[in-house]
């Protein structure tokens, strides 16, 4: 999952308070919104003991009326949302059942869409130039782009003529050890540890799922005893500062943030509180642009040297957060942001359900930036590493 520059000492627990953060009463939660009341109210109280056979009668004037509400709102709670999703920045429930499914089962749901527009083709097939047509028809649909898909249809009438391939399920097999060929430059591993802290810095355009993916990136990192600060670099948009807060309370992370200001000021203060608590990752949030918001464009670039100015080299890593439903125009971003910003690494997001799985092919002939982690859903399980063995495998398995 991660490569390992160095071994790291244990860092002491970061501890979960938020600079600058809003006072409890005001912290964003899920049940406070709905309710207006504390979550931690809303907790099922110890069982009582058994009152006698024959109680005594209550007043009714002694009951709590606050205690009433707590209870009649935490019931409401348990018969309205039982089995239910919660917002995106709150736990979810999940059966025993759900926790034990496989990556790879998941990875091929996200992806049956595209899977199933290319491996219908080969059943029953003949090996003919109707069949290479249905391939090149499906591989772009699926968004691989005309180049990616001329070099693999190229490649697999020479495999097919060199090895004499007759049967359709030889064909499938070629085609798979192609695209595996083809995806394996985007296959590196995300290296912890190299630098005292790590400074990461994660771009995006709107909507891409940048502050979600960043809390999620956090929690894998916890998991490779590391510790994390993260810096509430967006802004703009309404409540991100909050939405950040959220997942940094969830995993137990402190946010740098502010209410309003410049967001390059943010980042330099969060690097070099990253530098003073001894943490070993700073990630770095920014808000969301399209690459032909030139002025945004421009601003993100005095993000990332003002990022400079608080660490000579940093940031070490600049990651774009893509949506995988984007298809041709995520592309577009790779280049543009690449372009700007020099990306060391790619997290595609939203691949679950979509028809345009082949983008990852199209990046990796036109312009091969690393995908670090790959998203088939919203749980922290379905953000995992990239590998192209496993992504050929869901797509043409």
């Amino acid at each position: 999952m991660f490569s390992f520059f160095k071994k790291k000492k244990p860092e002491a627990e970061t501890p979960a308070v938020a600079e600058q953060a809003a006072p409890e009463a005001e912290q964003p939660g899920f049940l406070r919104r709905l309710f207006g009341a504390d979550p931690d109210a809303i907790a099922p109280a110890p069982a009582a003991p058994a009152e006698p056979a024959s109680p005594p009668a209550r007043d009714a004037t002694n009951i709590d009326p606050v205690a009433a509400k707590v209870a009649e709102e935490a019931a409401l709670l348990a018969n309205t949302y039982e089995g239910q999703l919660f917002p995106e920045t709150a736990e979810r429930p999940g059966s025993e059942a759900e926790k034990k499914t496989s990556w790879m089962q998941r990875l091929k749901a996200g992806l049956a869409k595209t899977s199933n527009n290319l491996s219908l083709l080969f059943v029953g097939a003949r090996i003919d130039e109707d069949l290479y047509e249905e391939l090149e028809s499906a591989l772009l649909m699926s968004d691989a782009g005309m180049d990616a898909t001329q070099f693999l249809l190229d490649n697999l009438r020479r495999k097919v003529k060199e090895d004499k391939l007759l049967d359709a399920a030889a064909v499938k097999a070629a085609l798979k050890t192609l695209l595996v060929e083809m995806l394996r430059p985007l296959e590196k591993p995300l290296e912890l540890g190299r630098h005292e802290p790590l400074v990461m810095m994660i771009a995006g355009v709107n909507g891409a799922g940048k502050t979600t993916t960043i809390g999620k990136l956090a929690k894998h990192m916890q998991r490779h005893a590391q510790s994390v600060l993260l810096a509430a670099g967006d802004t703009f948009r309404a409540a991100a500062r909050e939405q950040l807060m959220v997942w940094g309370q969830r995993n137990n992370v402190t946010v740098i943030s502010q209410a309003s200001g410049d967001p390059a000021a943010v980042a330099f203060d969060a690097v070099q509180s990253g530098k003073a608590r001894g943490v070993d990752v700073v990630m770095v949030d920014t808000a969301g642009r399209l690459p032909t918001q030139l002025h945004l464009m421009e601003e993100l670039k005095k993000i990332k040297r003002v990022i400079g100015k608080g660490m000579d080299g940093a940031p070490h890593e600049v990651l774009l957060v893509i949506d995988g439903n984007t298809g041709q125009n995520a592309l577009a971003q790779v280049k543009a942001f690449d372009d700007a910003l020099t990306l060391t690494g790619l997290v595609i997001t939203k691949l679950d359900g979509t028809a345009k799985g082949g983008i990852l092919a199209a990046i990796a002939r036109t312009r091969p930036v690393p995908v670090y982690f790959i998203g088939v859903g919203e749980k922290l399980e379905d953000l995992q590493p990239f590998s192209a063995d496993e992504f050929a495998e869901a797509l043409l398995g």
